[in-house]
């Protein structure tokens, strides 16, 4: 009993641990080094994991990005600017800066001392759009390209145009079918040169151009009688 006495707290201890608890301690003690070891994996080794459960890793999208931009220049002479535009982006070697030039023109349908006729109008008389990715080189050569006058954008710094307005844009210069030129006005005084009311005069009291049409007051037996008739059926007088 006094030998029991006698022996410190530590060593009553040693003689009671079992076998088993003991191991068990170790494990315990040997997992957060095994946690460790598994955060300070490299990225390659990460990136390896990824490629064996067949992920393939996320790239991110770097460099400078392509935006359109208006640029102004003499008017009558778009198609010339977008000449020499193209000609200085080839031998300056800007065309991997310098993507795209487009005059925007649509196909209007006119009607002219009775003969229908489609045309070519320019949509921005004056302009020109560039597709570019703007740095100094490629401001350079297009500020400096013969006939531009300027970039279109607040002060001296040029503005992109928006995606809804490119979008905007590219479908109307894009649309298959040609658009009516409206030569008239609410107001006006027109002509009806096909269909029941031909040779019929009255006044346009709407127009709708997303129809083509235009809804016009003529004189029936004597009441003034509403009828919608196509734009190409009428000419003002």
């Amino acid at each position: 009993m006094l030998e029991q006495l006698s022996k410190g707290p530590e060593e009553e201890m040693e003689e009671q641990r079992d076998p088993q608890v003991e191991e068990a301690v170790a494990e315990l003690q040997a997992e957060p080094e095994q946690a460790e070891l598994v955060e300070a994996e490299s990225p390659t080794e990460e990136a390896e994991a990824a490629s064996e459960d067949g992920q393939e890793p996320e790239e991110e999208e770097t460099g400078p990005k392509a935006e359109w931009y208006v640029v102004h220049c003499y008017s009558g002479m778009e198609n010339k600017v977008k000449k020499n535009l193209e000609h200085r982006a080839e031998s300056m070697g800007m065309t991997d800066k310098i993507l795209q030039v487009i005059v925007p023109t649509e196909t209007e349908i006119e009607i002219k001392e009775g003969v229908r006729r489609e045309v070519e109008r320019r949509v921005f008389p004056g302009y020109i759009m560039i597709r570019m990715i703007m740095d100094e080189d490629s401001w350079y050569v297009v500020r400096n390209t013969p006939g531009v006058t300027s970039f279109v954008g607040v002060g001296n710094k040029p503005t992109p145009l928006s995606e809804e307005e490119v979008e905007k844009i590219l479908k109307r210069i894009e649309a298959d079918e040609p658009r009516v030129k409206v030569s008239f006005e609410v107001g006006e005084r027109v002509r009806i040169l096909d269909g029941p009311f031909s040779e019929f005069t009255g006044v346009v009291e709407e127009i709708y151009p997303e129809k083509g049409k235009a809804k016009v007051m003529v004189s029936f037996f004597n009441r003034e009688t509403p009828i919608e008739v196509d734009f190409l059926q009428l000419e003002r007088v």
